[in-house]
């Protein structure tokens, strides 16, 4: 099991991120361009969406304005795009994501990363990158985990030109807490990040000063 706080401080950029351990969750957005980084996460009554922080900047929302996570009769979903709706919609993890594939963000073709969290304590983590010019999907089943333990998927491995999507399964990793958490993370790349407790949900946002 690896320290999360330490592969966080190590990597500058790894995009977007989801961590998954036994009732709990978090999910961050990293950014470089103004666009990008011109976001904002605020709660919805299903859960969370993005949302330009000063509309007047903003240039194309198409892959920044998105609900990354909802809650459903499925569970929790959590995403990194608004594949979150086509789960919730389908009502089949496997099925919607079937449906699928990476960003249309040449050159570095983000994967799309999700996850399902259920009720029972199992869950799923997929990612859909861009492997030659086809797509690889890649599914994750886990019957549950221990306490204080969780797995850890981004969209990037690392900065580059282009950025290398993530490689090899989730990484098994401690679940510090969510303060800990937003402090590890790169300060100048830093956007938003969602944490889930059991039933307490906590919301941090570079632009509103945390």
């Amino acid at each position: 099991m690896r320290d999360l706080l330490e592969i966080l401080r190590n990597n500058p950029y790894p995009g977007r991120g989801i961590v998954i351990g036994k009732n709990r969750a978090f999910y961050f957005i990293m950014g470089r361009s103004e666009n990008s980084r011109n976001r904002v996460f605020v709660k919805t009554e299903d859960g969370i969406r993005t949302e330009a922080h000063d509309p007047a900047k903003m240039k194309d929302p198409s892959l920044i304005i998105y609900h990354p996570v909802r809650r459903s009769s499925l569970g929790t979903v959590i995403t990194n795009g608004n594949q979150t709706d086509t789960i919730v919609d389908a009502g089949c993890f496997r099925k919607a994501l079937m449906t699928r594939e990476y960003e249309p963000d040449a050159p570095n073709y983000t994967p799309r990363i999700s996850a399902l969290m259920r009720d029972d304590g199992s869950f799923e983590i997929s990612i859909l990158k861009r492997v030659g010019d086809r797509c690889l999907r890649e599914f994750f089943s886990y019957e549950g985990c221990d306490e204080g333990k969780g797995y850890f998927i981004s969209t990037y491995q690392c900065p580059g030109d282009p950025l290398p999507s993530f490689t090899g399964e989730p990484i098994e990793v401690d679940m510090p807490s969510a303060d800990d958490v937003w402090s590890a993370l790169n300060c100048d790349n830093k956007i938003s990040l969602w944490a889930l407790d059991g039933a307490e949900e906590r919301i941090f946002n570079k632009n509103l000063g945390d």
